[in-house]
């Protein structure tokens, strides 16, 4: 039996080859979702503000794949341990890890989405 938190992870696969935004949204969040971007202080709500989210984060990219080393549920709870690898819209290759956290509701469905990394692969190299 897929878990939610798997659910959920097979979803950002296939959002992230797809870019199909409004199908991912729909497929995994409720109405009234709460996303966090804990990196930026950025709290968006509900269908409009998932959607919002899910793009600002596929334009960060040219191409992004995300590998999950952990998907684990628990009560109400899921969390994904991942790394992404791909290329940055403005060109350079990237690799980065990070978690995330999924609050469920009883379908299985994204409540509330925070998700935790270290931004400074995102940061130009200092000049020397």
């Amino acid at each position: 039996m897929t878990t939610p938190a798997q659910t959920f992870a097979d979803a950002l696969q296939t959002l992230e080859g797809s870019g199909d935004v409004a199908s991912f949204v729909s497929s995994v969040f409720t109405s009234d979702a709460v996303l966090l971007r804990p990196e930026t202080g950025q709290e968006l709500t509900g269908t409009d503000g998932a959607r919002q989210y899910w793009e600002q984060y596929l334009a960060q990219f040219g191409e992004i794949r995300s590998e999950f080393s952990q998907v684990r549920d628990a009560d109400g709870l899921g969390v994904l341990e991942w790394t992404s690898t791909g290329t940055l819209a403005g060109g350079g290759d990237i690799s980065y890890t990070g978690v995330s956290l999924l609050d469920l509701d009883g379908e299985g469905r994204v409540t509330r989405f925070a998700t935790y990394f270290d931004t400074a692969k995102f940061s130009a190299p200092p000049t020397v």
